[in-house]
């Protein structure tokens, strides 16, 4: 490695998964032409990575947040480019940092010619910040693990519905809890003792992880806000317009009905499921098929029973989907919401359409996944958008569901009194 040239990360090397950070390159030659790589593994040992050619100015320093990438994984100014774009050594691989406890540990470096190391240096990215508190939750029938911010509240509460796929997430749960959230994210099957399948599912466990949630001792407010995710939109719907406590729901590319398994609750069924089709799946050439036209249509009479009557819920929907989703057709779920609860004379409720974005909304900066294994119909499938729309649609969805949690799950004076992190 060159003694002369420096690679720094700004303002840290160690910062929050969801932070952006500056990357800096002095010590070149003047105009010098040099590539800035990224790599990673993630938690089952699947390496990513992504490079930008870039030119130095005249006094041999390389800003990404100033100068734009020539050639590699993206082109343009892309501050966090390095991030959004790698991508895994093999096709068709999501990246997975479901444990909180484990950083995404990013490595950088800046190479010349034929791979000469000129500089390196480590960005630790936390998912789990200073004096957040985390317990695995086995209480009842619930199975989850809990995030508490520092301090003695009371906090506004969350309950994160990143349910299917089997198992348990953590990585959104605990980013929120950065924020001054307490978080509850649940598993409903694959996890602990729980059953690696399910045929159905009953809404009394929502019922019985809000009440737990509610009676935390960190827990300010009237109720809590629930955050959703494809599949699981549909079941925050049914707990938005079923159970009590919920003041405020964020559905993200999820669907206006009750999908894939019947839905009870209190032993009675509350809707059948809507099915889908597998000879509407459509291949391609990539070895990932686009899905959006699989699923039936719930508005045909048959189907109707499954649609669920979110003009019944009391508190507000955030609805954010993603205009190129090839998962199924969110974007018409969503516009199908809106008219409901226009046509019930309901105005709580805001939406976003993200262009160009895909199915996969999560929290910003961690790879674009354009493709992967899907669970449910069984191959690989397309999930859309196009990569730097995509991280961007992530940034602004991020902030705007602090906000609207903010704004509506607010503990009265007693909040005040909290100072939250920076979104």
């Amino acid at each position: 490695m060159s003694s002369q040239v420096r690679l720094r990360l700004l303002p840290s090397a160690r910062c929050l998964f969801d932070e952006p950070v500056q990357v800096k390159v002095a010590g070149l030659r003047s105009r010098q032409v040099v590539t800035v790589r990224a790599r990673s593994t993630d938690e089952r040992g699947m390496v990513f990575s992504s490079s930008a050619t870039y030119k130095a100015d005249g006094s041999g320093e390389i800003r990404l947040d100033r100068d734009p990438s020539l050639s590699g994984s993206y082109v343009g100014v892309e501050p966090m480019g390095l991030l959004w774009s790698m991508k895994a050594d093999r096709l068709h691989k999501r990246f997975q940092k479901n444990n909180s406890l484990n950083p995404h540990v990013v490595k950088f470096s800046v190479e010349e010619g034929e791979g000469r190391t000129l500089a390196e240096e480590t960005n630790e990215r936390l998912l789990i910040g200073d004096g957040v508190g985390r317990i695995p939750v086995r209480e009842g029938n619930v199975r989850g693990v809990l995030f508490t911010p520092p301090g003695e509240g009371p906090f506004p509460a969350v309950l994160d519905l990143y349910t299917f796929g089997g198992g348990l997430s953590e990585k959104r749960a605990s980013l929120l809890a950065n924020k001054g959230f307490v978080v509850l994210t649940v598993a409903l099957y694959g996890h602990d003792d729980m059953p690696k399948d399910i045929k159905e599912i009953h809404l009394d466990y929502f019922e019985e992880a809000i009440e737990f949630l509610r009676k935390h001792d960190k827990v300010g407010g009237k109720g809590i806000g629930i955050i959703s995710l494809s599949k699981s939109g549909d079941l925050a719907l049914s707990a938005a317009t079923y159970l009590s406590g919920v003041e405020a729901t964020v559905w993200i590319n999820g669907h206006s009905a009750n999908t894939i398994f019947p839905l009870y609750y209190k032993k009675s069924l509350l809707h059948p499921a809507l099915l889908f089709d597998t000879g509407r799946i459509i291949p391609s050439e990539s070895g990932a098929s686009i899905g959006k036209y699989a699923m039936n249509n719930p508005l045909l009479e048959e189907n109707k029973a499954s649609l669920i009557p979110i003009e019944k819920a009391k508190g507000p929907f955030l609805f954010l989907t993603s205009e190129e989703d090839m998962n199924w057709d969110s974007k018409t779920c969503m516009d199908m919401m809106v008219e409901r609860l226009k046509h019930h004379g309901k105005d709580n409720f805001e939406s976003i359409c993200y262009p160009r974005a895909g199915h996969y909304l999560e929290p910003p900066y961690g790879p674009y996944c354009p493709s992967s294994f899907h669970g449910l119909w069984g191959q690989r499938i397309q999930w859309g958008g196009e990569a730097g729309s995509h991280a961007a649609a992530e940034v602004h969805m991020w902030k705007k569901v602090q906000e609207f949690f903010r704004t509506h799950l607010s503990c009265d004076e007693e909040m005040n009194n909290n100072s939250f992190a920076s979104s």
